[in-house]
Formats: C-alpha cells, sequence, structure tokens
C-alpha cells in the first residue's frame, strides 16, 4: 500500500498527538516519509505505524528517548542486558515507595474514619520507673520491631528481665531535629530491678517528668517518637485495639 497519510491522519490513526510526532522527528526516532518542500506538509506511511508503536512501547517500559534511539540504531532492535537490569531496579523501588504510601494512606483513613482513635490532650506527671534500654541509629522505625524481637526480647529474656504490672515500653529519639532515616533512637523498656549493663542492654533510672502534653492514639501506628507502648501486638490481636501514648516534656 503506497498511500500517504498527513500528520494529522498519521496522528489519528496511531492515536498519539501531532505534538508527540514532531518531537519524535526532532529527536531522529521517527521521520516523515516526505515532506513537501512547497507546503512543509509532512507525510507518512502506514508501515511507519510499527517503528512507533515499538517506540510507544519501549516509553512504556520506563526506556528514555535516547535509549530507545540505541535500541532503534541497534542491530538486535533490543535493550541491553544492563538497561534492562537497571528498569527493573527502578521498577522494584518504585513498587516499594508505592506500597509505603499505601500503607501510609490506609493508616490514615483508618484514623479519620475512627473518631475515637484520638482522645483530648492532657497534662500529667510521669514517675521515674527503672528501665531496660538500647539505643542505635536505625535506617528508618520499619526495622524497629523486628529490632524488639530478634535482639532486645531474647536479650532481656537472657539476663532474666522482669517486667512489672502494667508492662509498657516507649521510645525516645535523641536527634535535634526530626529525620527520616539513620534515626538516634533509644528504645526503653520498664523493669522491675536494675541489672549490670550488657553489650546490648544499658539498665537506669529514668528521671521522673514533672509536667508532660500527653494524648492517646488507639489502633494501628506507624511511626510515634517519644511514646509509650501501653497495648500493642504482645498483648492485643486486634490493632483496632493498641493504645499508645505520645509524651511531650514541657515546662
Amino acid at each position: 500500500m503506497n498511500k500517504k497519510y498527513k500528520i494529522g491522519e498519521f496522528s489519528k490513526l496511531c492515536r498519539v498527538t501531532v505534538k508527540t510526532l514532531r518531537h519524535y522527528e526532532e529527536q531522529g526516532l521517527l521521520l516523515p516519509d516526505e515532506i513537501d518542500r512547497c507546503t512543509g506538509y509532512r507525510y507518512y506511511r502506514l508501515g511507519q505505524a510499527v517503528r512507533l508503536n515499538r517506540i510507544l512501547h519501549l516509553k512504556q517500559l520506563g526506556l528514555s528517548l535516547e535509549e530507545i534511539g540505541n535500541v532503534l540504531n541497534s542491530k538486535s532492535g533490543m535493550p541491553d542486558i544492563s538497561t534492562v537490569m537497571q528498569k527493573i531496579e527502578h521498577c522494584s523501588a518504585e513498587i516499594e515507595r508505592l506500597n509505603h504510601q499505601l500503607s501510609q494512606l490506609k493508616s490514615l483513613l483508618e484514623i479519620s474514619t475512627n473518631t475515637k482513635s484520638m482522645n483530648e490532650f492532657k497534662i500529667k506527671s510521669i514517675a521515674a520507673r527503672k528501665v531496660a534500654s538500647h539505643r542505635r541509629v536505625i535506617e528508618s522505625y520499619d526495622i524497629l520491631g523486628m529490632l524488639c524481637v530478634n535482639v532486645i526480647g531474647p536479650e532481656m529474656m537472657r539476663v532474666g528481665c522482669t517486667c512489672p504490672e502494667p508492662q509498657y515500653c516507649y521510645t525516645v529519639e535523641h536527634d535535634a531535629e526530626h529525620k527520616d532515616h539513620d534515626i538516634d533512637v533509644e528504645y526503653c523498656e520498664a523493669v522491675g530491678e536494675l541489672l549490670p549493663d550488657t553489650p546490648i542492654l544499658h539498665f537506669y533510672e529514668a528521671p521522673a517528668i514533672p509536667k508532660a502534653l500527653c494524648y492517646d492514639h488507639v489502633g494501628p501506628y506507624t511511626t510515634f517518637s517519644d511514646s509509650s507502648y501501653i497495648d500493642g501486638a504482645w498483648n492485643k490481636e486486634d490493632e483496632a485495639e493498641w493504645r499508645t501514648e505520645i509524651q511531650v516534656p514541657v515546662k
């Protein structure tokens, strides 16, 4: 078939904009089959739709126009392995980011739809308490749960810690400002007696806080600093019953 299509006709046929076709021409990816010297009209052959579809497919896979040009000009007509591996790594990172964002949005929805999730602020004093603490710099709060289960908890059991009722634990951020990564955090759990320090645990009596601004959060939690975890996975199967008290010392 020798019929040629004006650029507008070709754009409708291939369901792409004229602007896109002109851009691909500028990049040397898809040149018109003919340009009328008098009118400047551009004409395309139907067979060029195959090349255009190839460009669009590679673009959907995340290849840049420069990378697409290299593929079209190569003998194999395929991206090299290193490029494909790079795109796979990028997709994996994006999936992880979106899954984290989805989790955060679900938590936000839970809080927004549960009118009982937040109670009123209150001022209270926090008594001195004996604690077993573990301080380290962690990449993110996502690591803290595994750290408690695999490191802190087993060490507390090994040295024979007793945890008086009501059991509770809390975390303190020691950074001067909020950080999303590389967080200097101290995990503390109330214990019945102070034992000798170990390479993992430091025992001390945390001083009383005369005045703290506090409020309760009931339900799932993601990231809280300076918080007291009162009810959680250790004693409540339903995460809707988890209770966390946010404590901010004030003057």
